[in-house]
């Protein structure tokens, strides 16, 4: 019988909160995940800050591409995308064939705030370009399009706990899980 491969990515700009829902959610569907960067990271033996310095944004991007190109290709994964992975069309289409694109939307002084007050982030991502809220706002306002361009489900996180995002997003994603199962086995009986 043939497997119908099926990826839950998580889209949205830094500071969103893709790499805290993302354990959870694999937890409540007993699937496994990954958080792109740190898999890039791991693979990579250093950080995404020392990547831009080294080979640039283009650079980064390459390998960004190339690992999303091989992870959308998994079963039963939640995927914590970067922030700007949407950047690459092809790799839009290949979330939008792996499975439901769930968006992580907040306002921009929600995320600056978010990323301002992480370390974590400070040590391991590329510095802001010096823009502060501003760069925030104007990457924002540029990506929005994207993400929308791949979203099958769009969350505002300004005031929903991780909890409250599961009971949000659990009902469409199981039923999106089994209509693509049932497509599949329909497609293997045929």
């Amino acid at each position: 019988m043939k497997r119908c491969g099926m990826v839950i990515t998580l889209i949205g700009y830094r500071g969103c909160g893709k790499s805290t829902l993302a354990p959870r959610l694999a937890a409540a569907l007993e699937w496994d995940w990954l958080d792109a960067d740190v898999e890039l990271e791991r693979r990579a033996g250093t950080t995404i800050r020392e990547i831009f310095t080294a080979e640039g944004e283009a650079g980064f991007r390459a390998r960004e591409r190339d690992l999303m190109q091989e992870l959308l290709g998994r079963d039963r994964l939640v995927l914590a995308a970067g922030g700007g992975a949407v950047l690459n069309a092809q790799t839009r289409a290949e979330m939008k064939s792996a499975g439901p694109v769930v968006w992580l939307q907040a306002s921009a002084e929600t995320l600056y705030a978010r990323i301002s007050g992480d370390a974590t982030t400070a040590e391991r991502r590329p510095q802001l370009a010096g823009g502060g809220l501003q760069e925030v706002r104007d990457l924002l306002a540029r990506r929005q399009p994207l993400y929308a361009d791949c979203a099958s489900l769009v969350c505002d996180v300004e005031t929903r706990t991780p909890d409250g995002l599961l009971e949000q997003l659990l009902p469409p994603l199981r039923e999106a899980i089994a209509s693509r199962t049932s497509a599949s086995a329909a497609g293997d009986r045929s």
